[in-house]
C-alpha cells in the first residue's frame, strides 16, 4: 500500500522517527500468532524514500500467522481422501435450494510410507486405499505394506514442501475429517473419447453451409503451413484432430453437501470428471 505524505518542513526528523518505528516492529514482532484478519499496525513494516522534497511511505504487510504442528492435530484432520465416483443426484437444502450433486464412495486410507527430505529428497506421505485380498497383489507390494494389500497408492505433498504434521505409519484417514460446507478440490481422469475432430475437440465452427460446400462442414480448414506463419512446417500447438479425453482434471471450489459416515459416502455439489467408478482425489 502506497501513501503520499508531503513533508516540506522537518523531513529529516519525521523520516528518522518513522524508520525507527519500522525497525522496532521488525526486531520485536508480536509473540502471539495472529490471523490475516487480526493484522494491524503491529505487523506493518514501513519503508520510506525521499524524492523531490516529498516523503513516500511504503508499507509492506507481513503475514504473521504461524500454525504450529500441535494446532494442526493428527493427519486425519487433514482433508484428503481417496474414493470412487458414483451416481449423480439432487440434494435439497434446508432453505429450499436444490443442487446437482455427485456421490463419492470414500473408504478409509492408511499411511503406508512417510517420505522425508533427508532420505527421499522431498517430504510426502503415501496413502494406500481400497484394501483387497493378498493374492491379488504382487510380493514386492506386500512387503512394502507389511502384508497389507491395497489397490491404489497415492502421494500427498504440501505445497510449501514442509513435512506433513502427525504422519505416522498405519494412521487411518477417513471422511470424518470433512464437514458440510467445506470447499474441496476434486481431481480425476476424464472419460476417454477416442480420436475426435476439431469441432468436438476444440470447438471449431466448421466451414460455411452455403452452396458449393460439399464436404467442409466439419473440416479444420487451412493450418497455415506455407511460407508465412510457420515457414513450411506445422506450427507448435496447432489445434488439430486427435485423441481426446483421458486427462487428469481438477475441479475447484466444490462444496460438500452431505457427509454419510454410515455408508462411507461424500455428497459433493456439481459434476466431477470421469465415469462411474473412476478413482477420485478429494482435497480440502
Amino acid at each position: 500500500m502506497y501513501t503520499k505524505n508531503p513533508s516540506p518542513h522537518g523531513e529529516g526528523f519525521f523520516v528518522v522517527a518513522l524508520l525507527l518505528f519500522g525497525c522496532i516492529v521488525r526486531l520485536f514482532p508480536p509473540k502471539r500468532p495472529c490471523g490475516l484478519d487480526e493484522l494491524g499496525a503491529a505487523s506493518a513494516a514501513p519503508f520510506f524514500v525521499l524524492h523531490k522534497n516529498k516523503c513516500w511511505c511504503i508499507v509492506s504487510w507481513t503475514l504473521l500467522h504461524r500454525v504450529s504442528t500441535s494446532s494442526r492435530g493428527p493427519i486425519d484432520t487433514m482433508k484428503f481422501i481417496l474414493g470412487t465416483k458414483g451416481r449423480m443426484t439432487t440434494v435439497f437444502t434446508e432453505d429450499g435450494r436444490s443442487y446437482a450433486a455427485t456421490v463419492i464412495t470414500a473408504g478409509p486410507a492408511v499411511v503406508t510410507q512417510v517420505k522425508t527430505l533427508e532420505k527421499d529428497g522431498y517430504n510426502a506421505v503415501q496413502l494406500g486405499a481400497f484394501e483387497t485380498i493378498p493374492s491379488r497383489v504382487n510380493k514386492p507390494q506386500l512387503g512394502h505394506t507389511k502384508g497389507k494389500a491395497y489397490k491404489v497408492f497415492k502421494e500427498l505433498k504440501k505445497r510449501d514442501g514442509t513435512p506433513v504434521a502427525g504422519a505416522e505409519l498405519g494412521t487411518t484417514v477417513d471422511i470424518s475429517a470433512f464437514a458440510v460446507g467445506d470447499k474441496v478440490t476434486v481431481s480425476a481422469i476424464t472419460k476417454g473419447k477416442g480420436f475426435q475432430g476439431v469441432v468436438k475437440r476444440h470447438g471449431f465452427h466448421g466451414g460455411p453451409r452455403s452452396h458449393g460446400q460439399k464436404h467442409s462442414e466439419r473440416s479444420p480448414g487451412s493450418i497455415g503451413g506455407s511460407g508465412g506463419r510457420a515457414g513450411g512446417r506445422v506450427a507448435k500447438g496447432m489445434r488439430m484432430a486427435g485423441r481426446m479425453g483421458g486427462d487428469r482434471v481438477s475441479v475447484r471450489n466444490l462444496s460438500i453437501l452431505q457427509v454419510l459416515p454410515e455408508t462411507g459416502e461424500l455428497v459433493i455439489s456439481g459434476a466431477i470428471p470421469g465415469h462411474p467408478g473412476t478413482l477420485v482425489e478429494v482435497r480440502g
